[in-house]
């Protein structure tokens, strides 16, 4: 029988970014903001779902809207969300009284935070519209350094879950970049698209592999040790692609989001790479996870006010292809 989609509602907050907690199966933090994230504040919502829907566990309002959200991936209790002021808030869910930290040196909106993958490190990347991207040490609250490069805005900053002290940025100059953190420096730039790149992630198990999503609508494989061309290019949403994912137990299985209002899902090694559409959504569709550890759940948030947990029926008759 196929799961039920549960779905939670905030008035007059949109929804920008959704993640599930890497230790609690049932636990999810969404960043909101107010009036479309052009003025007004945001408000972070910790949420938890049963069997019989998604409640509120806690909310947190910031004085601007919040654009992007990671959990702590050594702290249960622990967020980051990146703000519309240009600065990142350290949040404990066991705290109600505010941010435990407030990380303020991008001089524009921060739309991206990312927290490390590999268990050597303890660090958190921002991306900003002031073209930086900075690194953090979350537990001293305090800037490591800032690469500069990109000459547009970053909109997506994402952590190798493979190598140490390397992440992806991708950006309104039509370029994703792999960085490496102790050398301070850019070491690839791949000119993916002809158009802003609004998101990227990473393969969880290819260290080679990346995607892409832009505004030209098309996602785009990238192999980096040949960036001459994409492996492979995923054309079928009618507006900007806002976000994309890879799944964590299928090779090459991702999702996107976009403006379109859908959510699509793609297998880019098959001829046919299309493996389903969601039109559950009245506006932009705009965050986007997968439960690590309940195969196949996806969650999704959109400017609808709404947040969608579901397993798609078409991830559900896939068989899984972890190598």
């Amino acid at each position: 029988m196929a799961e039920v989609m549960k779905t939670f509602r905030f008035p007059s907050r949109h929804g920008y970014a959704v993640e599930i907690s890497p230790f609690f199966a049932t636990r999810l933090a969404c960043a909101t903001s107010q009036y479309y994230g052009i003025a007004g504040c945001g408000t972070l919502f910790v949420l938890e779902q049963s069997e019989a829907g998604i409640s509120l566990l806690r909310s947190f309002d910031w004085n601007d809207g919040l654009f992007d959200i990671t959990w702590s991936e050594n702290n249960e209790h622990v967020l980051v969300t990146g703000a519309g002021d240009g600065s990142l808030q350290i949040w404990d869910t066991a705290n109600p009284q505010g941010p435990l930290q407030v990380l303020k040196e991008h001089t524009q909106e921060v739309y991206s935070v990312d927290w490390s993958q590999t268990r050597v490190e303890t660090l958190v990347v921002s991306g900003s519209w002031d073209h930086t991207a900075k690194v953090w040490d979350p537990e001293r609250a305090r800037c490591l350094c800032s690469l500069r490069g990109h000459e547009g805005v970053i909109y997506s900053t994402v952590w190798s879950p493979h190598i140490p002290g390397c992440f992806a940025s991708a950006s309104g100059d039509g370029t994703l970049r792999v960085w490496d953190v102790k050398a301070g420096t850019s070491r690839l730039i791949v000119p993916a698209h002809k158009a802003e790149i609004l998101s990227c992630d990473w393969c969880k198990y290819d260290q080679n592999v990346i995607v892409t999503g832009a505004v030209d609508c098309s996602l785009r494989v990238w192999d980096l040790r040949n960036v001459r061309q994409p492996v492979s290019e995923l054309l079928g949403h009618s507006y900007a692609i806002r976000r994309v994912k890879f799944s964590p137990f299928k090779l090459t299985v991702l999702a996107s989001c976009s403006y379109d209002f859908t959510v699509r899902f793609w297998d880019y090694s098959k001829d046919r790479p299309v493996l389903g559409t969601l039109e559950h959504h009245t506006e932009f569709v705009c965050g986007l996870d997968f439960n690590l550890h309940v195969p196949d759940q996806v969650v999704d948030c959109a400017w609808d006010e709404t947040v969608k947990i579901y397993t798609p029926p078409c991830l559900a008759a896939l068989k899984h292809s972890t190598p």
